[in-house]
């Protein structure tokens, strides 16, 4: 028996529905929005709820957009008075509620409606079902071509997904199925690029201009592949702008630049030149140090993550690029400050005081600084 909210001020009215419905549906009631909420929290899930609008502190339509922002699969239904009708038709137009009954509402209609919603709810969760078992199975199938196709991928593939989990958690950022998904899928293109390419790739080997045009294209067919299949649209974008840089100095040919890029494609530039610059045979420092020197390249604050992981700082932490006049009293130092030279003004660890940030800047006048300068800052 699918669970069933009232929420209602009026407690008499309350009593009534619950005395006439309780053998048909499994009732709970709440006296205000926050009591519902509440319930909603703790009893769900819930199939419907049925709201009076004119209530303290929290009016219907108020609840029932929370409601629906919270659980969006719980069938939402208002009642209200003719005074109030305005209110109900604009919250039915914007597709807040399913359906508004008029008080009183005789308990025969009310059973009704009640059942018609439960209906709905039947309706939108078998559809989800329906869904989730078609993406899940749809996801598994490229996976499997993709490991069977090109192994090495598949398992640069996993371990970046990894790598990005840990740096999703520097960063503050949920772990979500789809930024995992679109690490896992992001070289599913590669099924189109003929083996010779993948071969020469694969062994370090120059490829070509036209085998290198070739190859990055593989992005752009991956997006291809995944763009129609639902839910999976953001992944396909995210994937499609994976070799584009930062500062818009190469990728796709639709343009983006920044904030603009999708993030989770921001996130596959910097995984995919790490992972490159390793199988060159460069450690992680060296290739660290490589995509530092590359301004504008990659986003900085996923960078910095990356920086912070392999340096094996705490969780939370990031290692940033400053100049020298982003230099700001309290800051930790990832890394020794060092003049043009080479020679140590101050060791890796330490906090500028402002007898250090002053020693700095009289030495930058003296011999140039060497910049940019690492520091380290908790996520944002």
């Amino acid at each position: 028996m699918h669970k069933i909210l009232l929420v209602d001020d009026e407690r008499n009215i309350l009593s009534g529905y619950k005395r006439n419905l309780h053998s048909k549906f499994q009732l709970f009631a709440a006296e205000s929005g926050k009591e519902g909420l509440n319930i909603l929290r703790e009893k769900g899930p819930f199939a419907v709820v049925v709201s009076d609008y004119k209530m303290p502190e929290m009016n219907g339509i108020d609840f029932l957009s929370k409601v629906r922002e919270k659980y969006p699969d719980t069938v939402r239904v208002m009642l209200t008075g003719y005074a109030d009708l305005n209110a109900a038709i604009q919250a039915v137009n914007e597709g807040n509620i399913f359906r508004f009954l008029s008080k009183p509402c005789p308990v025969e209609q009310m059973s009704k409606n009640i059942y018609d919603a439960v209906g709905q709810y039947q309706l939108i969760t078998a559809e989800k079902e329906l869904l989730n078992k078609t993406l899940k199975g749809s996801i598994k199938i490229m996976i499997d071509i993709l490991s069977t196709v090109n192994p090495e991928a598949f398992s640069q593939a996993t371990q970046s997904r990894n790598l990005a989990k840990s740096i999703l958690t520097r960063l503050g950022k949920q772990v979500t199925w789809d930024i995992e998904i679109a690490v896992l899928l992001s070289k599913i293109g590669l099924v189109t690029i003929p083996n010779e390419i993948l071969e020469k790739k694969n062994k370090g080997i120059e490829l070509t201009a036209e085998e290198k045009e070739m190859y990055f294209k593989h992005a752009e067919f991956g997006a291809m592949l995944l763009k129609n299949i639902p839910r999976l649209e953001k992944i396909a974008e995210a994937i499609r702008f994976q070799y584009s840089s930062y500062d818009g100095g190469t990728g796709t040919h639709d343009f983006k630049i920044g904030e603009n890029i999708p993030f989770v494609g921001r996130l596959l530039k910097v995984l995919n030149d790490f992972n490159a610059l390793i199988k060159l045979g460069y450690s992680e420092d060296e290739a660290l140090q490589r995509m530092q020197k590359s301004v504008g390249k990659y986003d900085p604050d996923i960078l910095g993550a990356l920086l912070a992981e392999v340096s094996g700082l705490g969780g939370g932490q990031i290692i940033s690029m400053k100049n020298m006049d982003e230099l700001k009293e309290g800051m930790l130092l990832a890394e020794g400050v060092r003049d043009i030279h080479g020679f140590l003004l101050i060791p890796k660890g330490s906090e500028l005081s402002s007898i250090a940030l002053m020693k700095i800047i009289n030495y930058n006048k003296m011999t140039k600084i060497a910049e940019p300068i690492k520091v380290i800052e908790h996520a944002k």
